[in-house]
């Protein structure tokens, strides 16, 4: 096949492994950046320039779009999909994953366990708000954040009330969440493919930290997960329509907890702990996926 990893940065890890896993099986691979791509949006004449040129067709795109530019990276991927490309994770799949409240009442709406969740962006009532997720210990996240940035624990009423306030000052949407003690600092990070679990870390927080991101410091580790936090993570993932995501899930007493689900999920955390070769996996369902006609999901 001949594949097109959208991509800012070809030296990352995740962006060398898909690329030298495609190439060891046989496929014709370029990286290109999706912010140096512009597009022709006509009726019969729709294509992709790309840095002077007009790209030929691919026959599948894998996108490792970041935060930062999921507006324009997933307009390009649209318009890969609009000329016969498959995608690795459809443009509408990652834009619902990349909007932390649409996600969540997504979910909450298939039944899937999470903390309980509150949003808001002026709230009159910041004691209503506190009250309703339980009260203080609490996390206020900003919902344009990513990679723990953005989120912070109120350990009492008073520093809730502070947090929320301030980033009421900030004219920013929030989302305020329960505290899971029991986590301790730690979440499970699943990695799905094509309604699989294929891989499973436990991410640990730095020392004095709460959050487990390993962009934050945290440490990852081999897990065994259970039968129903293998579930919760397939759902979570259908749900939003991913073939491919990280989701992410805390331990609570009264059992797993989705926390977040990723649309492009780092891959050198989980294939170093684990010694999984998660990039090959994803080459192979792209194989098994990719054909003349594929339809589009649609819907949410």
């Amino acid at each position: 096949m001949k594949i097109a990893i959208l991509s800012r940065d070809s030296s990352l890890y995740s962006c060398k492994r898909l690329l030298a896993a495609a190439r060891a099986r046989g496929h014709c691979v370029e990286v290109i950046d999706p912010l140096s791509c512009y597009m022709n949006i006509n009726p019969g004449s729709s294509a992709i320039h790309y840095r002077g040129r007009q790209l030929e067709h691919y026959d599948a795109v894998i996108p490792r779009i970041g935060p930062a530019i999921t507006f324009y990276g997933t307009a390009v991927l649209r318009q890969f999909e609009v000329c016969g490309s498959y995608p690795l994770n459809e443009s509408v799949a990652i834009t619902r994953a990349r909007d932390k409240l649409r996600s969540l009442q997504l979910l909450a709406r298939e039944g899937i366990a999470m903390p309980i969740t509150g949003f808001a962006h002026s709230p009159d009532d910041t004691s209503d708000l506190i009250k309703m997720v339980g009260g203080a210990p609490l996390v206020v996240k900003l919902v344009e954040g990513t990679q723990g940035i953005g989120v912070v624990l109120a350990e009492t009423r008073q520093a809730a009330e502070s947090v929320i306030d301030a980033f009421r000052g900030l004219n920013a949407h929030i989302l305020v969440q329960e505290f899971i003690k029991e986590a301790q600092g730690r979440d499970i990070r699943c990695l799905v493919i094509g309604g699989k679990v294929v891989g499973a870390i436990e991410r640990h927080a730095r020392e004095g930290d709460f959050r487990s991101n390993l962009h934050r410091g945290g440490k990852a580790y081999k897990v065994q997960i259970t039968d129903s936090e293998r579930e919760i993570a397939i759902r979570a993932a259908a749900t939003l329509g991913l073939d491919v995501a990280g989701v992410d899930i805390l331990r609570a007493e009264r059992g797993p907890l989705v926390m977040e689900v990723n649309a492009s999920p780092g891959l050198e955390g989980i294939e170093k702990a684990t010694g999984c070769d998660i990039a090959r996996l994803m080459i192979v369902w792209l194989e098994q996926q990719a054909r003349p006609g594929f339809c589009l999901k649609t819907g949410g």
